[in-house]
């Protein structure tokens, strides 16, 4: 009797797979009869345990073959269909060679900054520089106190930086120099490193302010450096942009955290050094502050200022980019114009 429940179950299998149209199906199939907790074979299979034992030598062999013969045909029936499935695929993804050429993807634009930057980047890496990153949320020490700032200095009153609500030891940092300070810290003596990045500042926008700028951090530090190895880095930077006929001059200014302290300036493009409002009418734009780096900066960077001094450079990024490509004012760089950002 149970012999006859197999074969019966064997057939209604055989039968069932045959027709399975897709692999979905074949699925659904296998699970109907031979899965493991409710399938048809194997409910049957349990029943096996109560016959006597000479009845289970009888049936055990039958049992045995109609589970094979199921999942032979169930491995055969899958391959079957997944042949016919390749095999659609591959028609469906045959290229016709008569088609004509596709019109080419537009493409974007490197920013003008990200040129310069490019650019610049590689000219100090050729030189053993290390090209470093710093966190644009800054904390009061490394942006103002580790670099020379003073408590009551005019850059730390609200008109200038961008501080955090409920958070006054936080602020949006004014310069990149905030990681000279860090860079020592952590690689120590001798050092030679630029940190890009944007700042912040609370500025009125005009043709030659923004209030989200880019710099260009240059910080060297080793022994026996000294004002000239300042002024023919500057030199090899304004050339390597501009050409080699590019006048620079350098003029004394005060920075806290350089001593002595100088600001760069090249002729103006528009006017040819004649004035205008660009350049506010003197023939020249201010595109650096340099200067040696203040031993109280390098005291707060763990280098004794006795065995070792240093050089800084903060390039303002976008002054360097309006020089290369004359772009008259500074506002377009954020402005996410197209028309502007489709000629580079």
């Amino acid at each position: 009797m149970m012999q006859q429940e197999f074969e019966k179950l064997k057939l209604e299998a055989l039968a069932a797979v045959k027709s399975a149209a897709d692999i979905n199906s074949l699925d659904e199939l296998e699970n109907k009869f031979l899965g493991r907790k409710n399938g048809k074979l194997t409910n049957l299979l349990k029943g096996l345990k109560d016959l006597p034992e000479k009845e289970k030598r009888e049936v055990g062999p039958v049992a045995n073959e109609t589970k094979k013969a199921i999942e032979d045909l169930l491995a055969k029936k899958r391959n079957g269909l997944r042949a016919v499935q390749w095999g659609e695929s591959l028609q469906n993804e045959r290229v016709d060679v008569t088609q004509p050429a596709l019109p080419p993807r537009e493409q974007g634009h490197l920013h003008p900054i990200t040129l310069i930057q490019n650019e610049l980047e590689d000219l100090f890496i050729s030189m053993g520089f290390m090209v470093l990153d710093g966190p644009e949320l800054e904390s009061d020490y490394y942006n103002f106190t580790a670099v020379n700032i003073p408590e009551d200095h005019p850059a730390r009153d609200m008109q200038d930086t961008f501080y955090i609500k409920n958070h006054p030891d936080w602020v949006m940092r004014t310069h990149t120099s905030s990681m000279q300070v860090r860079a020592m810290q952590k690689f120590g003596a001798p050092l030679r490193c630029i940190i890009p990045g944007k700042c912040f500042r609370n500025e009125a926008t005009d043709v030659r302010h923004e209030h989200t700028l880019s710099q260009i951090e240059v910080v060297v530090v080793d022994k026996d450096i000294n004002f000239s190895h300042l002024k023919g880095m500057l030199e090899l930077v304004a050339k390597h942009l501009y050409g080699k006929d590019t006048q620079l001059r350098l003029r004394p200014k005060f920075y806290p955290f350089v001593e002595p302290g100088v600001n760069g300036e090249v002729s103006c493009f528009i006017c040819k050094g004649a004035g205008c409002r660009l350049c506010k009418q003197s023939g020249w734009l201010e595109i650096f502050g340099a200067g040696m780096i203040h031993p109280n900066v390098l005291k707060e960077g763990n280098i004794d200022p006795a065995k070792y001094q240093g050089l800084a450079i903060g390039f303002g990024l976008m002054r360097l980019v309006m020089l290369k490509y004359n772009i008259e004012d500074i506002r377009l760089f954020e402005s996410g114009d197209m028309r502007f950002l489709e000629q580079f």
